[in-house]
């Protein structure tokens, strides 16, 4: 493709489209046909440009001129409270099914890996005399030690906030660097796993996993599940970098992409959630057993929302993707 002859060939309909764009409140029917045609005509002219001599200037112009002209033809849509109840009974819970061939698995090896590390330091005092001093020990593993005063040394809703922006950051890295193929995601799952298999060595070595099995259960398990499901679909998101299918890698990354950022907002009211048992229910002081049924029912309550809800909106059809009508349309391609 000739650029220069391109340009001069169709500069007269992208000048004609702008115009009409910005007195599109004050057009006559037929001066709203022409702008319909036009604005399809300069949408294959982008595309044409993309595929064959995707010059910066011209590009930039074109995608301004069509963005702008598409909301002159089909009209802005406003986000609606529909669109939040859409979301969190469909959308959300459909995303979280789909990837759930990554996040389970990765539960699993997060488990495996947490338990292998606890066993190894309970069972080698070698070990943990390298973590720290016998006394360091003793003093974070004794009742009323540092692992079960990290629970109340701060007001629980000061607390519960800052449990919720850390965990929330963490998701956020799993599914912003998915795409850098996983290789951020599975360092942070390491990171963590290593820090919960610590505590747990160490309080087993003390005789005392029952007391840090009841601290961390109540709010751990929703907690861990929501990061084992951003963490999941950020290493989906990374292996569609290398296999994208049978679409492009272009389309199957920003499709895959907005269903990663979008899950983002579910994640953060799940963590939400988990934050608040941390915060008020794990320092409480209700027995053990109470702790951890709370625990226990809210981590079923999500999977019962992700396999039962999530499936039947997947089985519906729905991906966790921006609906069609919010996406630029595109031309046919080969893959």
């Amino acid at each position: 493709m000739d650029l220069d002859v391109f340009v001069a060939a169709h500069r007269a309909e992208w000048d004609r489209l702008d115009q009409l764009q910005r007195r599109r409140r004050r057009l006559t029917g037929a001066e709203a046909d022409e702008m319909v045609a036009l604005y399809q005509r300069t949408a294959t002219h982008l595309s044409m440009l993309r595929a064959q001599a995707p010059d910066p200037v011209v590009m930039n112009r074109l995608t301004t001129l069509v963005a702008r002209a598409r909301s002159g033809v089909v009209g802005a849509r406003r986000s609606t409270w529909r669109d939040a109840v859409h979301y969190f009974t469909a959308g959300f819970p459909a995303a979280c099914y789909r990837t759930r061939n990554w996040w389970v698995p990765t539960a699993f090896a997060f488990i495996l890996v947490t338990v292998l590390v606890g066993w190894w330091i309970a069972a080698s005092p070698e070990v943990q005399a390298s973590i720290g001093a016998p006394e360091e020990l003793r003093e974070m593993t004794r009742p009323g030690g540092a692992y079960e005063t990290y629970y109340t040394e701060s007001a629980a809703v000061a607390f519960s906030a800052q449990v919720w922006t850390n965990n929330a950051w963490v998701a956020a890295i799993s599914l912003a660097f998915g795409v850098l193929l996983g290789i951020p995601v599975i360092w942070v799952l390491l990171l963590n796993a290593v820090n919960v298999g610590i505590g747990l060595g160490l309080m087993a070595g003390a005789g005392r996993l029952d007391v840090f099995l009841g601290l961390i259960l109540p709010h751990g398990l929703l907690e861990l599940t929501a990061v084992f499901v951003a963490a999941g679909v950020g290493l989906r998101l990374g292996w569609t970098v290398i296999d994208p299918g049978p679409r492009s890698r272009r389309v199957a990354l920003a499709t895959e992409g907005r269903a990663a950022l979008g899950m983002a907002i579910g994640l953060m009211v799940v963590l939400f959630v988990s934050g608040l048992i941390e915060g008020f229910v794990t320092p409480s002081g209700l027995p053990t057993w109470a702790r951890v049924t709370i625990g226990v029912v809210a981590l079923l309550a999500f999977l019962v929302y992700v396999f039962v809800l999530g499936r039947r909106a997947a089985e519906a059809g729905e991906t966790g993707d921006t609906r069609a009508a919010d996406v630029g349309d595109r031309l046919p391609e080969v893959a």
